[in-house]
């Protein structure tokens, strides 16, 4: 069974977007500052995922201040599994689309893979063992 982590979001200002979700009652979980890809994550929430709370991600690309259309803004949805690599090859034999191969995040330690859905809504499925 898989849990459903967290959806991300794109921002073009990091601290009014912060200031907004905080009058929901949500409080910032971490954040993580990526320099070599010009990025900032602040995962945000009433509680983290080892609460069993699914998260909000909200990523602020440096220098994109001038905002995003509703269609653009969304990221993707999180969903975290065993093995990543067993879901991809189900998804792919369901039919699915693969957008991105099974392996380790760019900047980071995690293993993930992209799918998409009929509508082309993408699915980071993050490997949580």
């Amino acid at each position: 069974m898989g849990t459903y982590l967290h959806t991300m979001v794109r921002v073009r200002n990091l601290e009014a977007s912060l200031d907004f979700y905080r009058l929901l009652g949500m409080h910032e979980l971490r954040r993580r500052d990526v320099p070599e890809g010009k990025y900032t994550l602040v995962f945000i929430g009433y509680g983290d995922n080892a609460s069993g709370q699914a998260e909000i991600e909200l990523t602020y690309n440096w220098g994109q201040d001038d905002g995003y259309a509703v269609g653009t803004g969304f990221g993707h949805f999180a969903v975290g599994v065993p093995d990543v690599k067993a879901v991809v090859e189900t998804v792919r034999e369901g039919g699915g689309k693969v957008t991105r191969e099974p392996g380790p995040v760019k900047f980071g330690t995690s293993f993930i893979a992209f799918v998409e859905d009929p509508d082309g809504y993408k699915i980071e499925l993050i490997q949580k063992p």
